[in-house]
């Protein structure tokens, strides 16, 4: 049995386009169990499975919401991959081609970035944009909670980028390939 007001009143607000540093008030492994204990259980194991990375292949999870996300996902990937094969001129011919129009030119946008970060900081946007989109307006439907689970995950994720530890990881991985630390 399914109890999402109790579920949904225990899930705290937290802003995703905070730039500090601040920690979220809830981490996804506390949102996973707060779902194994609330929601049914196939919902509850659907919660548990939400992934930033969506399958290869279009698997249906139950969810008119999520498929749809995992397949708007799976599209700006497979957009990112081509233009990147493009820009690299690699061959792309296996790379599925995607046709909706929004996600092609967001793709385009965060390739043509100097700045990987600032590539990655839109692409989260982008998807946190999509996101609001999508998430529909019954605050305690079994979607909501799902849509509350990928913000998270969005959230957690580009919390982690940070410039000094970037540049530091960058340097480390260049005098490795150059074989100045020995």
């Amino acid at each position: 049995m399914e109890h999402l007001y109790y579920l949904v009143s225990q899930l705290p607000s937290f802003k995703a386009d905070d730039d500090s540093v601040s920690k979220l008030p809830i981490t996804t492994d506390y949102y996973k169990d707060l779902c194994q204990r609330f929601m049914s259980e196939k919902n509850a194991s659907v919660a548990v499975s939400l992934s930033l990375e969506p399958p290869l292949d279009s698997v249906s999870t139950g969810s008119v919401f999520l498929d749809g996300w995992y397949r708007k996902e799976r599209d700006l990937r497979f957009a990112l991959a081509q233009l990147r094969a493009l820009k690299m001129k690699k061959d792309a011919k296996d790379i599925p081609v995607v046709f909706d129009g929004e996600i092609v030119q967001a793709a385009r946008t965060a390739t043509g970035m100097d700045s990987p970060l600032s590539a990655e900081q839109y692409l989260n946007e982008y998807r946190l944009s999509v996101l609001d989109r999508m998430t529909p307006l019954d605050s305690f439907s079994v979607d909501a909670v799902f849509s509350y689970g990928l913000r998270l995950m969005l959230t957690e994720r580009m919390k982690k980028f940070t410039r000094d530890e970037g540049l530091a990881s960058y340097h480390k991985i260049y005098e490795d390939i150059l074989g100045e630390n020995k």
